[in-house]
């Protein structure tokens, strides 16, 4: 299953960032796809970008509206989360794999408790904050401009490597981001997916749709024996499968010794009596 994820994962980050071109000439793809969002997020400024991000153009939208709903882009994150809910974060989203290849290197490792699940918390106020009040305040798109690990990542930094003109004009804004970059990516070194589960916004805005989406996973109330088994091997902050903090990652699928975790919608395997995906 992880590597069947992984895999899923790795062809999602390519298909985003197709636009190879665009890693040689230092010139962002500004063609018709880039009115379409992806699911997951990445950059509208990546180089090699081929669509936009999510959380970037509600961003724009809300700054830009004078005050209007933004219906177009609640409607790409309603869709979204409608039909996928947070398998878009297990599945569909690059940095959520970047995060994971981070946790790879060998380092101490912080299990989950009670204070990372108080923390998990932190990503509504990011919500609230960065994505929705000081774009309305500002104008600014507030979590892309102070915040987003994934632009430093995708678009400041190439951009700083390919363009003389972007070097001449890099200053302390440039270097704050940075110093975000490096401590989201030291909290994944001893937090698994520290960033998507303290601080995404998009992986909140998503959590909401968790128990309603079309695909989802859930428990087999007949079958479950209350063995926490599922829950202690997850690696989120989970109190239950499928709840707002479950990424619909499927590993669960793995250790449920009674075969209870039942799949729904797009993400149902072939056998609807073991629930599990893609494990035939």
């Amino acid at each position: 299953m992880r590597i069947k994820r992984k895999l899923t994962q790795l062809i999602t980050a390519v298909l985003y960032n197709s636009h190879l071109s665009g890693f040689l000439n230092g010139r962002i793809y500004k063609g018709k796809l880039k009115g379409v969002c992806t699911p997951g997020l990445n950059c509208y400024s990546c180089p090699g970008a081929v669509a936009a991000c999510p959380l970037g153009s509600f961003q724009g939208a809300i700054a830009k509206s004078a005050y209007k709903l933004p219906i177009y882009m609640l409607g790409m994150l309603l869709l979204s989360g409608i039909l996928f809910g947070r398998f878009i974060c297990g599945f569909l989203c690059p940095f959520g794999l970047l995060q994971e290849l981070i946790s790879i290197i060998p380092s101490p490792k912080i299990n989950k408790n009670k204070a990372t699940r108080i923390l998990s918390y932190l990503k509504y106020v990011m919500l609230a904050v960065f994505v929705l009040l000081i774009p309305l305040l500002t104008m600014d798109p507030g979590f892309c401009k102070y915040i987003c690990p994934a632009g430093t990542l995708e678009a400041g930094i190439p951009f700083f490597i390919l363009d003389e003109g972007v070097r001449a004009v890099t200053g302390v804004l440039f270097s704050w981001k940075i110093i975000v970059l490096l401590f989201i990516i030291i909290i994944c070194l001893f937090l698994y997916r520290g960033f998507c589960r303290f601080l995404c916004p998009l992986g909140a805005i998503y959590s909401f749709f968790n128990p309603v989406s079309f695909s989802g996973v859930g428990i087999n109330k007949e079958k479950c024996t209350d063995c926490g088994i599922c829950i202690s091997k997850c690696r989120m902050d989970i109190s239950r499968i499928g709840d707002s903090e479950c990424i619909q990652c499927m590993e669960c699928t793995e250790f449920c010794p009674e075969d209870a975790v039942t799949v729904r919608g797009l993400l149902r395997g072939k056998t609807e009596k073991s629930g599990k995906l893609f494990m035939e």
